[in-house]
């Protein structure tokens, strides 16, 4: 690892109004090194990136390369200093070919030699260990093919510099030791790299050094190896935290929600659902695992009433009274309506969850609202529930009467989870609840949906960390194209087996039980 910074940040400021994004920031990163920089929702990880990307220009402050200072105020500029960032989600057009991706938008002399560039992302490929087919249209592939699309890109364009946000957030076990081999071989070919991840396993397997952001400034650089999990948590809260998920043994679990062989076919006929069966029980956490797109957003939202099931049955067992009812086919109105109280943290908050131009205290509204009356749930006003939660989750906001969509992504999700779990569910299902979330923000929701166990809730919770599926929950469900293909024991299952299920489409005899 070379001691000269490939890329250098001095006192770098940024604001957008009266809200300081970064303060002062001061920091490298050097060829052969990757760095991880870690830090709260809010503390300006993105900004940063976002400022070294050309997609932000700095207030204050100055951008060296290589020793030299350079101009950045757009991605072209970025690009012609070999800088390129992988985002976490995806820009490529799904109808073309790897190689038409890669090469799109370059200026070239007259028509682009296709085969060409095909060989030299062969080249590219080979030399660093990426498995891709130049050919092979974007609409075909894997979610880690498409990854590896976008990191090709940037390497085709001479990228020296690289940065890369949530790398993992949507990869299993064995594709994320793939990509950390490849950026292994990329450092050793003195590339720098960047890493933003709140995965802190990983930052101390991965990266060389880390640098730690809170509240907009710089606090800390230090080398990983003298590092630990819980002296990072504290450089990044500024205060200490217990890092461990208090998993209680489920008591007297009751099955609650029952689902037998249902199937979800989209308009084009394919299926999303493929012959789904399985039971929740109070008082446990019925974790899903899957590759993304395995069909768990439209499990969930079948069960909620928002996507219709072409066969097969849901039963709802009333806590109270005993009662079967069938939800299938019910619209979340007549399911509410029935008694069943089921809530539903959605993927997409803004979409489905919350309504962005409303302020918090309309967004609780929202919950209850009912045939033009105002029924709050446990008699609470919607403006202490929503002082409440703000409180309890540290939800970073102005006031109670501030637009949702003028929150950070991760202040949202706290508003939506909180708002939810405040309904005092029977059954609750949760869709990625801590997606993007930091480490102080996850392990207050994971508190909170223990919480919920132990009051005798149902948990369904859809997640994407298996070490946090594997230490929350009791029983993991692996569904993969949209077939149950395993449910294990979490307290003896590892990531290695979820995994392999993982990949699998269908199910193989002594991997499940009930």
């Amino acid at each position: 690892m070379s001691e000269t910074p490939a890329l250098e940040l001095k006192h770098i400021s940024k604001s957008f109004g009266s809200v300081i994004a970064n303060h002062d920031v001061s920091m490298s990163v050097r060829k052969g090194e990757i760095l991880s920089v870690l830090g709260e929702n809010g503390s300006g990880k993105t900004t940063l990136m976002n400022m070294i990307a050309g997609i932000y220009y700095p207030d204050e402050g100055q951008i060296f390369i290589n020793g030299s200072e350079v101009v950045i105020r757009s991605p072209k500029d970025a690009y012609e200093h070999k800088i390129g960032m992988i985002h976490q989600h995806f820009k490529l057009v799904d109808v073309f070919t790897a190689t038409e991706n890669i090469v799109l938008g370059l200026r070239g002399n007259g028509r682009l030699d296709l085969k060409k560039a095909a060989e030299s992302i062969q080249e590219i490929s080979g030399k660093y260990g990426f498995e891709i087919d130049p050919n092979k249209k974007i609409y075909q592939m894997s979610v880690s093919e498409k990854q590896t699309v976008e990191i090709i890109k940037v390497l085709y364009r001479g990228a020296d510099i690289l940065i890369l946000d949530e790398p993992t957030a949507v990869l299993t076990p064995q594709e994320t030791q793939k990509l950390f081999s490849v950026l292994r071989r990329m450092r050793d070919d003195g590339k720098a790299i960047i890493i933003i991840t709140h995965k802190l396993h990983e930052v101390l397997s991965l990266s060389d050094r880390v640098s730690v952001l809170r509240k907009g400034e710089h606090i800390a650089t230090v080398l990983t190896s003298e590092t630990s999990e819980s002296q990072l948590t504290e450089m990044m809260v500024g205060k200490k935290i217990s890092l461990n998920i208090e998993r209680s043994e489920p008591a007297d679990p009751v099955d609650r929600l029952i689902v037998k062989n249902i199937n979800c076919l989209s308009r084009g006929g394919v299926k999303l659902l493929d012959d789904v069966s399985f039971t929740a029980r109070s008082g446990e956490i019925l974790g899903i695992a899957g590759i993304a797109g395995s069909g768990q957003r439209e499990l969930l939202e079948a069960i909620a009433g928002l996507q219709h099931i072409d066969n097969g049955e849901i039963t709802y067992i009333d806590p109270k009274t005993g009662k079967k009812e069938n939800l299938r086919d019910k619209s979340p109105l007549q399911i509410r309506e029935m008694g069943v109280r089921l809530s539903f943290v959605p993927e997409d908050r803004l979409g489905m969850g919350l309504v962005g131009n409303m302020d918090i205290v309309d967004n609780m509204l929202l919950r209850s609202y009912r045939r033009g009356k105002s029924i709050f749930l446990e008699k609470k006003q919607p403006r202490t529930l929503a002082e409440e939660i703000i409180k309890q989750l540290e939800v970073v906001t102005p006031g109670v009467s501030t637009p949702v969509r003028r929150l950070s992504g991760g202040n949202v999700q706290k508003v939506l989870v909180g708002r939810e779990i405040a309904s005092s569910p029977s059954v609750l299902m949760a869709a990625y609840p801590v997606r993007g979330l930091d480490i102080n923000s996850s392990y207050l929701i994971y508190k909170l949906l223990n919480e919920q166990k132990e009051n005798g809730v149902a948990v369904i919770f859809v997640g994407e960390d298996l070490d946090v599926l594997l230490e929350l929950c009791d029983r993991i469900m692996v569904i993969g194209s949209g077939k149950i293909t395993g449910i294990v024991d979490a307290r003896s299952a590892t990531k290695e087996e979820i995994g392999l299920l993982m990949t699998k489409t269908e199910s193989e005899g002594g991997t499940m039980y009930a």
